[in-house]
Order: C-alpha cells, then structure tokens, then sequence
C-alpha cells in the first residue's frame, strides 16, 4: 500500500528576498533550497524547522498570479502551524511586527490565534489541546 503525504505547499510571493525574510527572519522557518533555475525563476523552499511539509515561495510571474497573491484562500485561514507554547508565539510575532487578526481564543482542540503573513493570507496558529 502506498502512502501519500503532502511534501510541498506552493505560495505565491512577490519577491523572493522579501518573502525569505518574512518566512525565515520574522516565522523563524529554515531556508531548505535557493537555487536559481531560468532567467528570473528560482526555486526557493521554507520550511518551520522539523516539518515535513514546506512552501515553495514561487514568484508571481503573470498579471493573474500577480492577482492571487495574498488571496489564495479566499480570505480564509490558508495554512496552520502548530506550536507547544502559543503565549510565547504570540508574543514573538507581535514583537516582529506580525498582524495578528484574532487574539487567543480556547475550542475543543485546543488555543488558536490568526496572523497574517505579510501578503495577507491569513494562518491559524494552533496549541493542540494535547499539548
């Protein structure tokens, strides 16, 4: 039996430099890959440390992509990130500038707050209940 696993997450971004600040300065998340392929196309992947999963930074190239940056969801949460401390995450990104669209609240699984990357797509910051 096969087992499928989501490796990649492509993110649209206007610039790579910018994004790759925001993602490994600001999110703390590692530089995995920054290699040039075509003329202006470099392949650029990030990933929060000890993750499986990772984002491909992939710039915007057409008017239609340039359109869809920040939108990818519609609005709605688009990524989750995980953490066992989400007092502590919460402080570090408004430290660092990060607009957070909704404090702190408890459910079933756990806490939760919303941020915003500095696109606009909006990501859950979640401590599981469990933790």
């Amino acid at each position: 039996m096969n087992q499928l696993i989501i490796k990649h997450i492509t993110l649209l971004v206007r610039d790579y430099d910018e994004a790759i600040a925001f993602f490994c300065e600001t999110l703390g998340f590692d530089l995995q890959e920054d290699t040039p392929q075509e003329e202006q196309k470099r392949r650029v992947v990030v990933a929060p440390r000890g993750s499986e999963c990772s984002l491909i930074l992939a710039k915007a190239s057409t008017v239609e992509q340039q359109a869809l940056i920040g939108k990818q969801c519609g609005g709605r949460v688009f990524l989750y990130l995980h953490t066992d401390d989400l007092d502590r995450e919460a402080l570090r990104l408004k430290e660092q500038g990060v607009r957070i669209v909704r404090e702190p609240t408890t459910a079933a699984f756990g806490r939760a707050l919303v941020f915003e990357d500095l696109y606009g797509n909006r990501w859950d910051l979640v401590e599981p209940a469990s933790v």
